[in-house]
């Protein structure tokens, strides 16, 4: 199958579900990004742009696609789901992973809204959460035990961000291990990823 990860920035993908890409990647399943800023709002694109490549060399991403948007101006309508559309219609996706739209941050709220446009004729497409992330509770829940610790060393990847979390002296990698705990204990296994489905196909 191919998995298409949708993030607003570089990161948002890793942490949302980084572990869920690593084990389908391990299963032989193709990984693909799109990432829709530079995140020009939280460092120099340039150097965040190299960071999110090497974070996919360790997912095993086959292929990133690039948004033209600007971080914190991503815009709401067409020119966001046509640039959805696009890369849907290039890697023609079994699974689509993509921000919650309950967001603190509002180029995760838009993209999350574009993505029900764009994605309507994919069969699965299932919400991820950040640290941002509002009232996220999982329908669906996916075990990283095999895979957590790559989920991590692609976060470090972005080292540019590790520490940008606004709790003095708590890096991105602990909030992600703890929230691994804490997804793991209501999906009743150690460690896990959650998600909030659009929709999920069960085929027998």
């Amino acid at each position: 199958m191919n998995m298409l990860a949708v993030g607003a920035h570089p990161d948002d993908i890793e942490y949302g579900c980084g572990g869920a890409l690593v084990g389908s990647r391990d299963q032989g399943h193709e990984v693909f990004l799109l990432v829709c800023t530079r995140g020009e709002a939280g460092g120099e694109p340039r150097i965040r742009e190299t960071e999110q490549e090497a974070s996919a060399r360790i997912l095993g991403a086959k292929e990133i696609f690039w948004g033209p948007f600007h971080d914190t101006h991503v815009p709401k309508g067409k020119e966001l789901i046509d640039l959805m559309e696009g890369v849907i219609r290039q890697v023609r996706p079994d699974f689509i992973f993509v921000n919650y739209w309950d967001d603190t941050h509002q180029d995760h709220r838009t993209l999350a809204q574009a993505a029900l446009a764009a994605t309507r004729y994919i069969p699965n497409v299932l919400f991820y959460e950040t640290p941002t992330s509002q009232n996220f509770s999982p329908q669906i829940y996916v075990d990283v035990a095999a895979s957590l610790d790559r989920k991590l060393d692609a976060l470090r990847a972005h080292a540019s961000q590790v520490m940008k979390t606004n709790i003095e002296g708590l890096s991105i990698v602990e909030i992600a291990r703890a929230n691994a705990t804490f997804r793991g204990i209501q999906g009743r296994v150690k460690l896990a990823e959650g998600f909030m489905p659009v929709r999920f196909f069960i085929r027998f």
